[in-house]
């Protein structure tokens, strides 16, 4: 998915809790899966951003390691400007975008 393209704001937003109540029928739930998704998204971002680092690595010092790292330092700015991981997963839980299953309400046995 495309972090960059997100409508998550870019700092905390004080939300009703019953946006979250709505789909899953438990706030708690909700929660749950807003931080697995979370840890998901930043796991995502942080190998994306080491993937790009990765590519100015050197081992030897010179002159060039000088402009390299200011290259770098904006890919760092632009990584450090996006919304948190975790505003990005609430928002994509507002907006159903998340897909969630519970396996123990999906095997209930019939009788």
């Amino acid at each position: 998915m495309d972090f960059k393209k997100t409508n998550a704001e870019s700092s905390t937003v004080t939300r009703d809790i019953r946006l979250f109540d709505e789909p899953t029928g438990n706030l708690y739930e909700a929660v749950a899966i807003m931080a697995k998704r979370s840890n998901q998204i930043a796991i995502e971002l942080k190998e994306e951003l080491q993937g790009k680092l990765a590519e100015f690595s050197s081992h030897n010092d010179n002159l060039e390691e000088i402009f390299e790292n200011r290259e770098q330092i904006e890919i760092s700015k632009h990584y450090e400007k996006l919304p948190k991981p975790t505003l990005i997963a609430v928002q994509e839980f507002i907006e159903n975008k998340t897909y969630y299953r519970n396996p123990s309400k999906e095997n209930t046995p019939l009788v």
